[in-house]
């Protein structure tokens, strides 16, 4: 249904207009210019990825195209398309990746996201280090994360929940949603208008209802959760792209269970600016703020300044992201010594 929903669009813009609706415009022509040099080629965005082969839009419509790259491709990767197949991906905006929970190696998200969008339903418990993780990953991308808790309908009041959000994770925007009763929709809509969003969160979350409200269409399959635990059954098996009105478009996602930090350490200060600010004021500045003397942070800790649980989760995902650093080092240099 989704790739005949594209294609219905398509159809409705012209050529030129048709790749605007899936976020190109002139710094991405200049990109593909330099890229492409004088090879004929035309560009094309991902919209769905399936192994071998690939969905993407071009000018031309929506088709399922072969692809001839040794670069990995994530749907949201702008391509250049030559002879009906996949010869380029062109330099990315943002990356958006996890830590394998099988492989343990880098695991491709989306690719030019602007936002990131961390589903949680207010039927089950909301965790912060779930939370916090998911932040990290979209600071590590590049792109603003955003909370959005969806089933408001199923609690008598949100707030508190949204209080303890901004606690765990200060910065951190907060949309409340309930589809029942339509609201929290139109602030969604708002915040997401002409940009890249990302939708990840525990299967079951609402994030495929999400896509076919924000998107105006059944766009996306929906299932029922399991009443014990509010689990979903992963009615969404891929990654996929899809425009919505006004502008913009939405990635939705399977489920994830595990939110494994793979990226870069500046992240982890990014998403932990409260205990960035108190470091600068630490003795060393390679500080862990674990036994080091002159510890701002530690001190910040003692004197209800900082919240101890916010330390505790910087220690955790700093080291966490270390781990993630050395080995993406281990595993490039293997790559190296297999191409010699």
């Amino acid at each position: 249904m989704w790739n005949r929903s594209l294609q219905a669009r398509d159809r409705d813009l012209s050529p030129t207009s048709a790749l605007d609706a899936y976020g190109w415009d002139p710094t991405w022509a200049t990109v593909f210019a330099e890229e492409r040099g004088a090879a004929a080629a035309a560009p094309g965005r991902v919209v769905r990825h399936d192994g071998v082969a690939l969905t993407v839009a071009t000018a031309d419509g929506v088709d399922q195209l072969p692809m001839r790259v040794d670069a990995s491709v994530a749907v949201g990767d702008w391509v250049a398309v030559a002879d009906g197949v996949v010869v380029a991906v062109l330099p990315r905006r943002s990356l958006l990746r996890r830590r394998d929970p099988d492989k343990g190696t880098e695991q491709l998200l989306a690719a030019n996201v602007d936002v990131v969008g961390v589903v949680c339903g207010l039927d089950r418990p909301v965790k912060d280090g779930r939370i916090q993780r998911a932040t990290l990953l979209a600071h590590d991308a590049g792109a603003d994360p955003l909370v959005v808790l969806t089933k408001a309908d199923l609690v008598d009041d949100p707030r508190q929940v949204v209080t303890d959000v901004e606690a765990g994770s200060p910065g951190v925007e907060v949309v409340v949603v309930s589809v029942p009763e339509a609201k929290g929709i139109d602030d969604l809509r708002h915040r997401l208008l002409a940009r890249t969003v990302v939708l990840i969160g525990e299967s079951g979350a609402g994030k495929s209802t999400l896509v076919n409200l924000l998107s105006r269409d059944d766009v996306a399959a929906t299932g029922e959760v399991r009443r014990g635990d509010s689990k979903g059954r992963h009615t969404t098996t891929s990654r996929e792209l899809y425009l919505l009105p006004g502008g913009g478009v939405i990635i939705d996602s399977p489920g994830i269970r595990s939110v494994g930090v793979w990226g870069d350490p500046a992240a982890v200060a990014a998403s932990f600016t409260d205990v960035a600010e108190w470091a600068e004021h630490c003795r060393f500045s390679d500080c862990l703020h674990a036994t080091e003397p002159g510890c701002a942070v530690r001190d910040a800790v003692e004197r209800g300044e900082l919240a101890r649980p916010r330390l505790e989760a910087w220690q955790a995902l700093a080291a966490e992201a270390a781990e993630a650093e050395v080995r993406a080092t281990e595993i490039s240099r293997r790559r190296k010594r297999s191409r010699r």
